[in-house]
């Protein structure tokens, strides 16, 4: 099946060559088979053949057909929580990326719901990791995504995850602080959590303010269930603040109890022991509510997912 890709080429990517903005998104090809794609019209900017060379404007439109690429399994399994004409919700499983990326483009949200819903475009409002479960909002127009993203950036849409830890979690806790690149990883996207107070400098350029909030639903053998409130949205700030604070997250091979079970994982080397250490599959993550004002009518809206059952199937029976 022919599947095309469109993007619109941002601020921060102008200026980059048609190939080197291909190489940095999709890393599953190396330069000579993009050009070569470029070359054969796989890849067409504006509508109009291109060269490797091109140079990307703000506002380009990068058309790829992206058939035909080699792309690992994943779950394709999600569920409409609710639909209307403007907007989607769905709940998707924890082994699922929400946009295309690195080795997955075919096998993402995105390209299911342009295949079974017919969205010509659909926006994801908050992406959720791949091994994370859960809500995600789709948009179908640009009015929606924009009223949508503002709730977002302006913290009035309210966010819950139930999150699996190792440990014995308090009763609650508060971490306010910095995300920062974790110098120490071997890993170079991993980052880490340093607690600060309120208002406090940053500590570097690169750092983001974060903060959640955290309560203990239950304790089980060895491992606790924590409800997780984030007032920010930040790029893995459960997983960090919570590896930070001593309680990884359960399954998490970048976040957990050893970072280099990634790297195992990576090259398909994990060991029945390392399965033992991570308890599950995945990150034991759940984006189970949300609650936001609908982008045309402004009614409050409430949606959640129940817990999935790779991550009830780890807790005991009550009683």
């Amino acid at each position: 099946m022919t599947r095309e890709m469109t993007l619109s080429i941002r601020e921060q990517d102008a200026g980059k060559t048609l190939v080197a903005f291909l190489i940095a998104r999709f890393t599953y090809h190396d330069e000579a088979a993009w050009s070569r794609l470029i070359g054969d019209g796989r890849v067409r900017v504006n509508d109009r053949a291109a060269l490797p060379e091109t140079v990307l404007r703000p506002g380009d439109a990068l058309r790829y057909d992206a058939s035909d690429i080699p792309e690992p399994p994943v779950d394709e399994t999600f569920t409409l929580v609710s639909d209307d004409p403007l907007m989607m919700a769905v709940n998707k499983s924890g082994n699922l990326p929400c946009h295309p990326g690195g080795r997955y483009f075919n096998h993402t949200l995105w390209a299911l719901l342009k295949e079974r819903h017919g969205l010509a475009d659909p926006v994801m409002v908050n992406r959720l990791d791949r091994e994370t479960s859960g809500l995600v909002l789709v948009a179908k127009t640009a009015e929606a995504a924009h009223n949508l993203w503002k709730q977002f950036v302006s913290h009035k849409v309210s966010k819950r995850y139930t999150v699996f830890v190792e440990g014995a979690f308090p009763e609650r806790a508060e971490a306010s602080g910095w995300l920062l690149p974790d110098p120490v990883s071997v890993i170079r996207k991993k980052r880490r959590f340093v607690s600060a107070e309120a208002g406090g400098a940053a500590p570097e350029k690169a750092a983001e303010w974060a903060e959640t909030s955290f309560e203990r639903v239950r304790l089980c053998d060895g491992f606790s269930v924590v409800t997780a409130l984030p007032r920010t949205g930040r790029l893995h700030q459960i997983r960090a603040t919570l590896l930070s604070l001593g309680f990884p997250v359960v399954g998490d091979k970048l976040y957990g109890v050893d970072e280099t079970l990634f790297l195992r994982f990576c090259s398909d080397a994990l060991t029945d022991e390392d399965r033992g250490r991570l308890r599950l599959r995945r990150q034991a993550l759940h984006a189970d509510y949300l609650r936001f004002h609908h982008p045309r009518f402004g009614a409050l809206t409430e949606l959640t997912a129940p817990l999935p059952a790779d991550m009830a199937s780890l807790l005991p029976p009550h009683g």
